[in-house]
């Protein structure tokens, strides 16, 4: 299924749930509470790059795809980014417990997007395991896409950090 989302739309409405970072959190036994994010409130007026993956702690995003987002960020920031977000088809306290293991506390956003409902319904889920997202990279400016590459091939090239880096 091809993407439904192109260059100048305004991104569809969603919600996604997170646990929003706190310094409890450093603590391995705190889960926190999930929070819902409505994107089309949140978002408004802001610069957010958005990438998905198949899954929290697999190894090509695990490895490969977050970490080099987590390792620019400054990048990112200098370039005018105001929100940088990971999304994925597990549920927050899967995406807060990876966010957690990987360091990301309050500069990357851990979204789930439970079963990948929503980009199920937008052709962003994964063609090999539905219920999980694609791999694939957002670019939003006041919630226009500005940018959106999915991957046609395992590995991350045009979503990764550097790729999204040259289109800002």
């Amino acid at each position: 299924m091809a993407p439904t989302i192109k260059v100048g739309d305004t991104i569809p409405p969603a919600t996604f749930s997170h646990v929003p970072y706190s310094p409890e959190l450093e603590n391995g036994l705190v889960c926190g509470t999930p929070v819902q994010l409505d994107i089309h409130k949140e978002w408004k007026g802001k610069k957010v790059v958005l990438f998905a993956v198949p899954g929290a702690f697999t190894p090509t995003c695990h490895v490969n795809h977050l970490p080099p987002y987590l390792e620019k960020y400054d990048e990112f920031k200098k370039k005018g980014v105001d929100i940088i977000a990971v999304l994925a088809g597990n549920d927050a306290f899967v995406m807060s417990g990876w966010g957690r293991f990987t360091g990301l506390k309050d500069k990357i956003l851990a979204l789930s997007d439970a079963n990948a409902a929503w980009s199920k319904e937008h052709g962003l889920n994964s063609d090999r395991a539905p219920e999980r997202t694609g791999r694939w990279a957002i670019i939003l400016d006041d919630l226009k896409v500005q940018s959106i590459e999915v991957e046609s091939a395992p590995g991350v090239s045009v979503s990764g950090a550097d790729a999204v880096l040259a289109k800002l």
